[in-house]
């Protein structure tokens, strides 16, 4: 893909976010690095180091309200006169045991990592119809295909943003928009942070002490072992929408597996579902009407 393209990314104040920033710039392309205000702090005032590197900034929290994001949607829109990646990145992480959280919990982090993306996409989209160009990217995670304890929440709300994403992409296909979502592996951000990732429960059982405490020493240790190298990554993933670099004459797919052990763990998925396929076929498929 030639010529400068413009970048709308949510969540910069860390992690991938960042690095995704960082990168664009790198490549010459502009970037509109959003984030939320925090703990008195504006959202402007936390991507100041990025606004010193040459991104525009700007204050959006993606769980706000659909009319809100309207409006943040085209006064990001006119910054540059036009967008031509957004990129949903801005997430969280809500740990705890299915039977110790509540709607309330689940719901929360459905808000923050389904609802919001989808909200922010919807208010852009007119935007990108009209021109019949533009890139929808979201940051999923391979997490929803393995069982972790006590991340429900995070792993069910990628789940279903996975599953979503393919009905969305057949529905603007006809407009030229391309969808992606990027299945990053085990990357080596702050994530799991105290100010990203929070113990979440609804009441404390006691019989399930143990597991309890695999949620909280998950949460202490946080990603620090995790292999990934954000910048890496984000590298990809610009070179990857791009089609340029080691992702010259391939075309961007509808799911991106990012990191060392992504395929591997997607690969070990699919072959126990095919496995259940292959070991029932013979019982299942017989239930056809007379």
């Amino acid at each position: 893909m030639a010529g400068q393209l413009i970048w709308l990314v949510t969540g910069c104040t860390s992690g991938l976010g960042e690095a995704l920033a960082q990168a664009i710039l790198s490549k010459g392309d502009k970037v509109i690095a959003t984030a939320r205000g925090s703990k008195g702090v504006s959202g402007i005032e936390r991507l100041s180091a990025l606004e010193e590197s040459g991104a525009a900034v700007l204050e959006l929290d993606i769980t706000a309200s659909q009319e809100e994001l309207n409006e943040k949607a085209k006064e990001a829109w006119d910054i540059y006169g036009r967008i031509d990646v957004l990129v949903n990145n801005a997430g969280s992480v809500k740990g705890g045991l299915v039977e110790e959280i509540n709607e309330e919990i689940f719901l929360d982090v459905i808000r923050t990592n389904v609802s919001g993306p989808m909200n922010l996409t919807r208010a852009l989209l007119p935007f990108m119809r009209a021109r019949r160009s533009g890139t929808l990217l979201f940051t999923g995670s391979i997490s929803h295909h393995l069982a972790i304890t006590g991340s429900s929440c995070y792993i069910g709300s990628k789940g279903l943003l996975d599953a979503i994403i393919p009905t969305l992409a057949l529905e603007v296909a006809p407009f030229d928009l391309r969808v992606c979502n990027l299945s990053f592996g085990f990357f080596r951000t702050e994530l799991m942070s105290e100010n990203n990732a929070t113990h979440a429960t609804a009441k404390q059982i006691p019989e399930l002490a143990e597991l309890h405490k695999v949620v909280e020493d998950s949460l202490e240790v946080g990603a620090v072992d995790w292999p990934g190298d954000p910048r890496k990554g984000c590298e990809l993933v610009v070179e990857a929408v791009r089609g340029e670099g080691r992702c010259a004459g391939k075309e961007l797919p509808l799911r991106l597996p990012i990191g060392s052990d992504a395929p591997s763990i997607i690969r070990n998925n699919c072959s126990e579902r095919m496995k259940i396929c292959d070991e029932w076929e013979g019982i299942t498929t017989l239930t056809n009407r007379d």
